[in-house]
């Protein structure tokens, strides 16, 4: 396009109060979106990509409602998960049980007894609507509960040492997690000093007793970190909680991922009554990974190690909210029952999904999604959220097959609503179906059969 041309272009373009007038949405929403679609067009005829002339009859305005509806949705909106991985720490991780959900819904309606005693007329502590539940599980004097499982160990941390006091931690448990979270820099940031024990490989009993002649009163506590998203194999030694507890020193045992009862599927993964057993001062846990809840960091042990958790000033910035804490308290009273918890918490559901239930629903999507470009094939799924890292959940998925590059197919999909999550493997798109409810399979399918259909490829 020759300049001349495009400066008449740009002259033709509306202004946007014009564009947003023609709308019929909220005036704010108007202005952006017919302010972004002018600019879209704007930059195009610069670029010399379009031509006003050209163009056919109602395209600006055409643009401006599809960027309307675009903005006018809600930015955190619920997805489907088609990865595979269980507990998908972008994706939110554990999705709630529906006790969970209609606890949560039910005090989200009006006013609850959050921090008030109904039986004695006088405030209350929110902790106590889970201390007991916690207790009972467990097998712990006392509990509370604070915003997330890295919460949980600032606090524990802060508690049981504070400034400059010493917490010996294993060289190989200086690790990690999503987010930066690291623990050399947890300790620090409660005052602490942090004493390095053992090697990264290989930390022995008496590398902890040397720590402790060393430094001797200035030592506070022993800081135990479960590997949560990685293994050490091969030449390795750490030692268990048990014998740490035998020092004689306060021990706080982040245990990662929340496992309230041992199964076959979550033997590699430490439960939080196994280290209350053995007598750790405070056991911390998150409560939106293998525990099945809501986001949450669990605190529990010893009566005098948790009320000094309590009682530090941490713990208010740091505190659950009462959403959260409706959503625990339902998930939590589900584990009292574990075979019925295996089936009505959906982390565990999954976790454990038989190989028959795996291919029926497999099955089921691909006949919901038809054609011939919908494929019956073999994978691996993963529990993600840092738990069970080298476990492998093999089973059957569902692969797509496009003219399309995967990434451009797996975008269509993201861009949808619902917006269905897939993964590529080998060139293709999968959903896999252990991360997909039966209630879910026919929406995950309508987005697939649009995806091709506008890609040309259904069947």
């Amino acid at each position: 396009m020759d300049d001349g041309r495009k400066h008449r272009s740009l002259r033709q373009l509306p202004a946007v109060h014009e564009l947003a007038a023609d709308l019929g949405v909220p005036h704010r929403l108007a202005v952006r979106a017919a302010r972004q679609a002018i600019e879209e067009r704007r930059e195009a005829l610069r670029r010399g990509e379009a031509d006003a002339a050209a163009e056919p009859a109602g395209g600006l305005r055409a643009r401006a409602h599809e960027l309307a509806a675009q903005l006018g949705r809600p930015s955190l909106r619920r997805v489907l998960n088609a990865t595979g991985v269980i507990v998908h720490t972008n994706l939110g991780r554990a999705p709630l049980p529906d006790a969970a959900r209609a606890a949560l819904a039910d005090v989200a309606r009006g006013y609850s007894n959050l921090e008030f005693d109904l039986q004695r007329g006088q405030r209350g502590s929110r902790h106590n609507h889970v201390e007991s539940l916690l207790c009972e599980l467990t097998g712990a004097q006392a509990a509370m509960v604070v915003n997330n499982g890295a919460a949980a160990v600032l606090l524990a941390v802060a508690a049981l040492a504070g400034p400059g006091r010493a917490v010996l931690v294993s060289r190989g448990q200086l690790i990690e997690i999503g987010g930066g979270f690291r623990i050399p820099e947890v300790i620090g940031q409660s005052g602490a000093r942090l004493v390095e024990v053992g090697t990264s490989n290989r930390t022995r009993l008496h590398d902890y007793r040397q720590a402790l002649e060393t430094e001797g009163a200035a030592v506070a506590a022993i800081l135990r970190v479960h590997q949560s998203n990685f293994r050490a194999v091969g030449f390795v030694e750490e030692v268990a909680v048990g014998p740490l507890c035998e020092l004689g020193v306060p021990v706080i045992d982040d245990v990662g991922s929340g496992v309230l009862h041992a199964s076959p599927e979550l033997r590699d993964e430490p439960a939080i009554a196994d280290s209350v057993a053995a007598g750790a001062a405070l056991v911390c846990a998150s409560g939106d990974k293998l525990l099945g809840g809501p986001q949450a960091g669990l605190l529990v042990g010893r009566a005098e190690a948790v009320a000094a958790a309590r009682a530090h000033p941490l713990a208010r910035a740091l505190r659950i909210d009462k959403l959260s804490l409706a959503a625990l308290e339902a998930t939590l009273r589900l584990y009292r029952d574990p075979a019925q918890a295996r089936i009505q918490i959906p982390v565990l559901a999954m976790l454990t999904a038989s190989a028959q239930e795996l291919d029926e629903r497999a099955a089921r999507l691909r006949e919901l999604i038809g054609g011939e470009a919908a494929e019956l094939v073999r994978a691996s799924a993963r529990v993600g959220g840092g738990a069970l890292p080298l476990l492998e959940l093999e089973g059957p998925a569902v692969a797509l097959s496009s003219h399309l590059p995967a990434e451009r197919l797996a975008e269509a999909l993201r861009r949808g609503e619902p917006a269905v999550i897939a993964r590529i493997h080998d060139g293709r798109v999968l959903l896999d179906p252990r991360t997909l409810s039966d209630d879910e399979l026919p929406a995950a399918a309508d987005a697939a059969r649009r995806a091709l259909e506008a890609a040309g490829d259904a069947g």
